[in-house]
């Protein structure tokens, strides 16, 4: 009889194309800039062995002690390291590091352990304060925003991060119930979104605030703004390892990254076209690869999952 397998609270998506793609080979280094839970960084580091060395950076202090307690365990002749913070300030500092870097790995997504806790307030499906914050040791919180922001740059928000098009609406319902109570849950911030869908509300293929809830969540955590800071890392990196070998990248190394939704995709194929078009890398798949049916009614969450990845030159 099979063994159970330990719930580590995520399943990593597009697994078998990202080891397949960044092709980790034993004694190499590898950067997982997203570890979460380490599901992808643990079968990395598998192909690392022996003598390999893998660095794990996290938002989530509690994700980034899972991680490299995984990695460490189902990788033990991997040197492992970690570093507590966003991506976009942590990989700049590669330089200190004191390693050639072969291949990086930036997994935009959630880890289900974060989506499913109500405390988190990154889903509308339980009532829990309207945090949304990854790391939630600093930083605003999306009840912040929602009581603090004005009425027209809180539309902004949802229309440009969430693409809703009923922003004004659900801003102008927002607005007018925080002058009478606060919202500080995910289930009364959910209802006024209903609210303010109206009718529509009952024609929409997906709940009426999932945008909503996305675009906060994308401002609270700066996510493009740090997404196009790793990139901007990672560019230079790839440029200098390609014109003479030198800094934290190797020549010939390999990065990839899944993103989500539509604006994360749009940023990761601009850059790699940059990239490319200026004959520093070559892509290694010209449209993204995306989850197979059977990967999807295994895990649903890699729905929407879009893998990018190139080679430096």
């Amino acid at each position: 009889m099979m063994e159970p397998q330990p719930d580590h609270g995520h399943e990593p998506v597009l697994l078998a194309s990202v080891l397949s793609m960044l092709a980790p080979a034993s004694g190499q280094v590898a950067v997982d800039a997203t570890a979460g839970r380490g599901g992808h960084a643990a079968a990395i580091a598998r192909r690392l062995e022996p003598g390999g060395s893998i660095l794990l950076v996290d938002t989530d202090a509690s994700n980034l002690d899972h991680a490299q307690a995984r990695v460490r365990e189902e990788a033990p002749q991997v040197h492992v390291e970690f570093r507590h913070g966003n991506f976009a300030s942590v990989v700049p500092s590669l330089r200190s590091w004191g390693q050639v870097v072969d291949l990086v790995l930036a997994d935009l997504g959630f880890a289900t352990n974060q989506v499913l806790d109500p405390a988190r307030g990154l889903s509308f499906r339980e009532d829990g304060p309207l945090d949304m914050r990854l790391d939630r040791s600093f930083g605003a919180t999306a009840a912040d925003l929602v009581a603090a922001l004005p009425e027209a740059q809180l539309a902004d928000i949802i229309f440009q991060f969430g693409e809703d098009p009923f922003a004004r609406a659900i801003a102008r319902k927002i607005a007018r119930e925080r002058e009478k109570n606060p919202i500080l849950t995910t289930v009364h911030l959910a209802a006024l979104v209903r609210d303010a869908y109206g009718p529509r509300a009952g024609h929409s293929r997906m709940h009426p605030a999932t945008r909503t809830f996305m675009a906060l969540r994308i401002a609270v955590n700066d996510e493009l703004g740090a997404l196009t800071r790793l990139l901007q890392s990672l560019d230079e990196a790839a440029r200098a390892a390609h014109a003479d070998g030198g800094g934290w990248l190797r020549r010939g190394a390999r990065l990839g990254v899944i993103s989500f939704h539509s604006l994360e995709d749009r940023l990761v194929k601009r850059w790699c076209a940059r990239l490319e078009d200026d004959g520093v890398a070559e892509r290694l798949v010209r449209k993204p690869v995306v989850a197979d049916d059977t990967e999807v009614r295994h895990n649903p969450r890699a729905r929407s999952a879009k893998f990018r990845a190139l080679r430096v030159l």
